[in-house]
């Protein structure tokens, strides 16, 4: 990794899965950033993902192809599942929603990005970002499954209190994209 340098993330790998939560927008920021940075991004998203952020915009901030399935053609990879994450040096979760923890909680491995997820275990370090309306990142299930994937050395970053798209105010926004990236160096430092 380049050391004091503009670009810290140069030569590494950065897998962004994303997922369906009105936090999508800060998802295509922190994939722009993470490019400034100097990584090389691959960006996988949820269909729910799709209908916040069409894949294009993570196609033309990363220069990439975007990965939506788990049939997707592709000619740079094979069993994307599993070469997605043996490439990469971090896998990013942002949004982080209450649906996708439970998924990576308990092994369930029903679409590209809860595969992936499960694939990743032991092939690089993993980082995410939760975000979700304050009742349900509150609710005894998903306290549960946070500390689940704590325990098995997943980062867990945010989410921050502050205003929610329902209106409310309370905790369950997802952190900056400045803040995820800062800590995304962070790990890779290592």
């Amino acid at each position: 990794m380049a050391e004091g340098t503009d670009k810290p993330l140069a030569e590494r790998e950065v897998l962004l899965a994303v997922t369906g939560g009105i936090a999508c927008y800060k998802a295509a920021d922190l994939a722009s950033k993470l490019v400034q940075a100097g990584a090389d991004v691959t960006v996988a998203m949820t269909e729910a993902a799709e209908r916040f952020v069409a894949p294009l915009t993570f196609q033309q901030l990363t220069g990439r192809q975007v990965f939506t399935s788990l049939w997707q053609q592709t000619q740079r990879f094979d069993a994307q599942h599993l070469s997605l994450t043996e490439q990469a040096d971090l896998m990013i979760v942002a949004p982080a929603t209450a649906n996708v923890l439970a998924k990576m909680a308990v092994g369930i491995a029903d679409d590209l990005v809860s595969t992936l997820a499960l694939s990743a275990c032991g092939a690089c370090e993993v980082l995410v970002a939760p975000a979700m309306n304050e009742r349900m990142w509150l609710a005894p299930p998903t306290q549960r499954n946070v500390e689940t994937l704590r325990s098995r050395g997943v980062h867990v970053v945010g989410p921050a209190e502050g205003r929610l798209a329902c209106g409310t105010v309370g905790p369950g926004r997802m952190i900056e994209p400045a803040d995820l990236l800062a800590k995304a160096v962070g790990l890779l430092a290592k």
